[in-house]
């Protein structure tokens, strides 16, 4: 009887940690304001955490056509995570929207795409803060590898992600 009551002692407490784990906050929308460089992760009014990134080359308009090196403005989703992508992790932004394709075709060209919250490639991992000493992605938005590991583990594919200017 003892040795029962020592076995199910054992496993409750091997239980707790995995019980903890489910109350890990979520995010359910990011808000990047481009003029100050910052991503706010929310849950409902709660402000999870706020970090300072790195944005695309020509940081100031909203994303017109592929290649412009510019980071959208709009409402968007996270639509997939890449746990393999050449920036450590990355979460792929829905962009274009309609909105955006119907902008680039009134140009006569196309919107791109490929437009991601990423960490830093190995060879830069080092930088870490540094990195944000300039603007340098092709449009997406960039952390320090530590800061995206933690936003991977806050941020669902389905989040609301709003992107002003």
């Amino acid at each position: 009887m003892r040795l029962r009551n020592v076995s199910l002692l054992i496993a409750l407490l091997m239980g707790l940690p995995c019980a903890r784990a489910t109350n890990i906050p979520r995010a359910d929308k990011i808000v990047i304001v481009k003029s100050t460089r910052t991503m706010t992760l929310l849950s409902g009014d709660t402000i999870l955490k706020t970090y300072k990134v790195a944005l695309g080359t020509v940081p100031a308009g909203p994303k017109r056509t592929e290649g412009d090196h510019r980071t959208p403005e709009g409402s968007y989703t996270i639509d997939a995570k890449n746990p393999q992508s050449q920036f450590h992790l990355s979460l792929h932004i829905s962009y274009p929207s309609a909105a955006d394709r119907q902008r680039a075709a009134s140009l006569g060209a196309r919107p791109g795409g490929a437009i991601m919250i990423h960490g830093l490639a190995k060879p830069f991992a080092y930088l870490g803060p540094l990195h944000r000493q300039t603007d340098w992605t092709d449009g997406c938005i960039a952390v320090t590898n530590a800061e995206i590991e933690e936003i991977w583990k806050l941020v669902p594919v389905g989040t609301r992600v709003e992107i002003r200017p």
